[in-house]
C-alpha cells in the first residue's frame, strides 16, 4: 500500500499562494506614498508661487501707499503753496509795473529827441517812408528843416495818455514837428490843440506856443 503525505504540500501551497499577496499590497503602499509625496511637491510649488505673488503684490501697496502718503504732503501744504504763489506773482506784477515805468517814458523821450535832432527823424518803416515820398512828398519829414526852431516846454505821461507843449517861431514848425511825431511807431492818434502866439520875454520875438496829445506804445 503506498501512502502519500499530503500536508506539507498544502502548506508549501498556502506559501507559495501568500508571496504574491505580499508583494502587491507594497506596490500599492509605494504606490500611495508616491502620490503623496507628488502632491505635497504640487502643494509647495503652488505655496512658493502664491507666496512669490504675495510679495509682488505687498510690494506695489507699498508703492501705493509711499505716492499717498507723499500727496498727503502735498495737499497739506497746498494753502501754504498757494499763498506763496500768489505773493510772488504780487511782487512780478509790481516789478513789471516799475520796469514799464521806468523804461516806458524813457524810451518816449529818447523818440522826441529824435524828432527834434538833426539827421535824425521817427522811428518807422523805411518801406512805408520810401512809398510816401513817391505818393506825396509833403507828408514826409523835411530833412533841412532846423529843429532848433521848435523847443519842449511841458512833456506829461500819464496812463500812457501824452500832453506835449511847447513854443516854435512860427506855424510851420509846429507842422513839420506834427508831421515827424505822427510818422513814430511809438505814438499814435495824435492831435493838435488849438495854438496862440506869445512873445519871448526876452528877445521879443513872436512865438507860436502850441499844445498836442497823442498815446504811446511800448
Amino acid at each position: 500500500m503506498i501512502r502519500v503525505n499530503l500536508l506539507p504540500q498544502k502548506r508549501e501551497t498556502r506559501a507559495t499562494q501568500a508571496t504574491p499577496t505580499g508583494a502587491e499590497g507594497n506596490r500599492w503602499l509605494l504606490a500611495g506614498f508616491g502620490v503623496v509625496a507628488a502632491t505635497a511637491v504640487l502643494l509647495f510649488l503652488w505655496y512658493v508661487s502664491l507666496n512669490k505673488e504675495l510679495q509682488a503684490q505687498l510690494k506695489a501697496n507699498a508703492g501705493l501707499q509711499a505716492n499717498i502718503d507723499g500727496i498727503k504732503t502735498v495737499i497739506a501744504d497746498h494753502e501754504t503753496i498757494k499763498d506763496s504763489l500768489k505773493e510772488l506773482r504780487e511782487r512780478e506784477e509790481a516789478v513789471g509795473r516799475l520796469q514799464s515805468a521806468r523804461t516806458g517814458p524813457t524810451t518816449s523821450l529818447l523818440e522826441i529827441s529824435k524828432l527834434l535832432t538833426n539827421g535824425k527823424g521817427p522811428t518807422t518803416d523805411r518801406d512805408k517812408l520810401e512809398q510816401m515820398k513817391r505818393d506825396n512828398p509833403s507828408s514826409v519829414p523835411n530833412a533841412t528843416w532846423d529843429p532848433r526852431r521848435l523847443w519842449i516846454l511841458n512833456y506829461i505821461e500819464q496812463e500812457r495818455n501824452v500832453r506835449i507843449v511847447g513854443q516854435a517861431r512860427d506855424g510851420e514848425d509846429v507842422s513839420e514837428f506834427l508831421r515827424r511825431i505822427s510818422l513814430s511807431d511809438f505814438f499814435y492818434d495824435v492831435k493838435l490843440l488849438p495854438a496862440s502866439k506869445t512873445t519871448d520875454g526876452v528877445t521879443k520875438i513872436e512865438l507860436v506856443r502850441f499844445e498836442l496829445s497823442a498815446k504811446v506804445r511800448y
